[in-house]
């Protein structure tokens, strides 16, 4: 399933695979200027490339290596030769072989699937990705994952933030994540003169520092509890049980996977090794 809105110069495509009739755990691709940044998952990669069709496209930009963001790299590359594609250089082994480097949950196959193997070029922090109307500047922003980036466009005030941040109030984490890079890299960010916000899901944000704010002093505050309850002597099941609630759907879902638990981990990675 796609959907496509446009804002401004900018279309947005939320991508799902359907399930019982409906679009299940959207992921989302932005085209601007020429320049794809992300694919979505191999599920929708027909449906993205059917829509791109007929139109220019000088390149495409992977803010990160998970299957849900890379999905049509590689029938793109088939598709139209010679396409470039941009990634972190830890992302370069994972897609070139998907499987090899990133076995999937079974929730995740079921969800976004396998993605084909696709070859890209490392990006560095700083560079700049020009279009021909656009300059975006590649920020490293490790965290959700090592290889994750996102782009600035500062003239506009564009900020493309892939998973770094998708708001809310978070309650749990996936295995893996370091909830203090993302604290670091969500700092890193705020700090950037924005006008508007294109996450890998969730809602654009115009004038996005509040919400940014929001997440970083939410996630902050989260932190200090948790680690405060350890000193305490509490062992990770009585923290989630005191500051996270009751359980979650998604836990059910993903085996565990994607958790309160794993969130607490994350925090007392550094503190308990």
């Amino acid at each position: 399933m796609l959907k496509a809105t446009t804002y401004a110069d900018v279309t947005r495509f939320d991508l799902a695979r359907t399930l019982a009739g409906k679009g299940r755990y959207w992921t989302t691709a932005y085209l601007v200027d020429g320049l794809l940044i992300d694919s979505g998952c191999a599920f929708t990669a027909s449906e993205l490339v059917k829509w791109l069709a007929g139109r220019p496209l000088a390149g495409v930009m992977n803010t990160h290596t998970h299957e849900d963001h890379i999905g049509a790299n590689g029938l793109l590359q088939r598709e139209r030769a010679g396409l470039l594609l941009h990634a972190h250089p830890l992302a370069l082994p994972v897609l070139a072989n998907p499987r090899g480097w990133q076995p999937l949950h079974p929730y995740r196959r079921l969800l976004w699937g396998w993605p084909e193997p696709s070859q890209a070029e490392p990006v560095s922090d700083g560079e700049m990705i020009e279009t021909g109307r656009y300059r975006f500047r590649v920020v490293y922003t490790p965290g959700h994952s090592p290889d994750h980036v996102c782009l600035y466009e500062p003239e506009q005030g564009w900020l493309f933030t892939g998973d770094l941040f998708v708001g809310g109030r978070d309650r749990a984490l996936r295995e893996g994540y370091d909830v203090w890079a993302i604290i670091a890299s969500l700092k890193r960010i705020a700090a950037l003169p924005s006008q508007c916000l294109f996450p890998g899901s969730a809602h654009v944000r115009r004038n996005p520092a509040g919400a940014l704010a929001a997440k970083i002093d939410h996630l902050e505050m989260l932190g200090e509890r948790v680690l405060a309850l350890h000193r305490q002597g509490r062992s990770v099941d009585q923290i989630v049980q005191a500051l996270l609630g009751p359980p979650m759907p998604i836990e059910m879902i993903t085996l565990g996977h994607f958790s309160r638990r794993w969130l607490v981990c994350s925090y007392l990675a550094e503190h308990t090794a």
